[in-house]
């Protein structure tokens, strides 16, 4: 394995040596569990996880610890594009699909779990841990991962809730347009210190994206233990804070190495501050020229810094012939416990 640290990323590259005992870990995973959504599994994974090399946890923990860069991008992890069967129409049909693609969700789950704990969401994707990201007909346009013709703008993940991810992580399956995951990380923001001081204040309202919608809901099940009664109340909290959104600061932590939550495109303009405005408008533009892009290849991993990068996604063309640009994504988080009032038992993953 190769540990680099490049202009933007922080890049972990497996060996052909690593990439068989990866293997021989994931033919163990899949004659013990059926899924990476088993209970079962998910109660030792943090175990399975020190499994994988030891130069894998290495550069995982060495990401999450001393903060190198606000993305890590693991490669080498091969995929057959056969196996994995044709990208899914839609994320609620795709039980079909996610047995296919098992292996990989076994690879990306473990190596995910060096960085905290996965988790999902009551309102998003019938409450797999797991999110199929893929173009669905009828969302091009729109700003939800599903979208296609739109340029998905940059955003803190689900920025506007307090439960939000430490980190993002994207795996690609198919990127047959070689189409770019956009990102910045806010070492390269260049903004005033006064600027930042701004920021800093709870003057900003951020409003739930569409993803966390029930609109958004989809006809699949809900899934996972004690979901079905607790979904309605994940909806009642997004329709809660869409009506009466409380007032955050853009920038938090260390002001001269800041952490960031702000979503481009559902922070609210519509506000009696004109100082605050300004500085979020200096923000905006000074992200908007650090952004970089990046074109994901089969079998690649990217975490993103949820506290320290912004993401986004650059528009194409889908053409919904089962090749389009297939991603798989996880939320993570370094301190589950801070959400225990929105989870039905201590070990559950699913935040409502």
């Amino acid at each position: 394995m190769a540990i680099g640290d490049g202009e933007r990323m922080y890049e972990i590259r497996l060996s052909g040596r690593e990439v068989e005992v990866i293997e021989g870990l994931l033919a163990r995973m899949a004659e013990r569990y059926r899924t990476v959504e088993d209970d079962e599994f998910l109660r030792n994974v943090n175990v399975h996880a020190h499994e994988l090399p030891v130069t894998v946890r290495r550069g995982l923990v060495e990401f999450r610890m001393s903060e190198p860069a606000g993305v890590c991008l693991v490669t080498g992890f091969p995929v057959d594009d056969t196996a994995i069967g044709a990208t899914p129409r839609h994320w609620a049909g795709a039980a079909e699909a996610k047995h296919a693609s098992a292996r990989e969700e076994f690879y990306f789950t473990l190596c995910a779990s060096l960085l905290g704990d996965v988790f999902g969401w009551a309102s998003q994707q019938g409450g797999r841990l797991v999110h199929e990201v893929l173009p669905i007909r009828g969302h091009e346009s729109r700003q939800i991962n599903s979208s296609s013709d739109a340029t998905l703008l940059w955003h803190t993940e689900d920025a506007f809730h307090p439960y939000r991810a430490d980190y993002v992580a994207l795996m690609c399956l198919r990127n047959p347009g070689g189409t770019e995951t956009t990102f910045a990380c806010l070492d390269d923001v260049v903004v005033s210190r006064d600027v930042r001081e701004i920021l800093a204040q709870p003057r900003f309202v951020l409003r739930p994206d569409e993803s966390h919608r029930p609109e958004n809901a989809g006809p699949g099940p809900v899934h996972g233990p004690g979901l079905v009664p607790v979904a309605p109340r994940s909806y009642a909290r997004i329709e809660r804070l869409l009506r009466n959104p409380e007032k955050t600061p853009v920038l938090f932590g260390d002001l001269s190495s800041p952490y960031v939550r702000l979503d481009s495109d559902a922070v609210d303009w519509d506000i009696d501050d004109p100082e605050a405005l300004s500085a979020l408008r200096v923000f905006v533009e000074a992200v908007d020229k650090a952004i970089a892009g990046y074109s994901m290849r089969p079998g690649e991993l990217l975490f993103v810094d949820n506290y320290r990068a912004v993401h986004g996604r650059r528009p194409f063309v889908a053409a919904f012939d089962g090749n389009d640009r297939w991603l798989k994504r996880l939320n993570i988080s370094r301190d589950l416990r801070r959400s225990r009032d929105a989870r039905s038992a201590p070990d559950a993953r699913v935040v409502y």
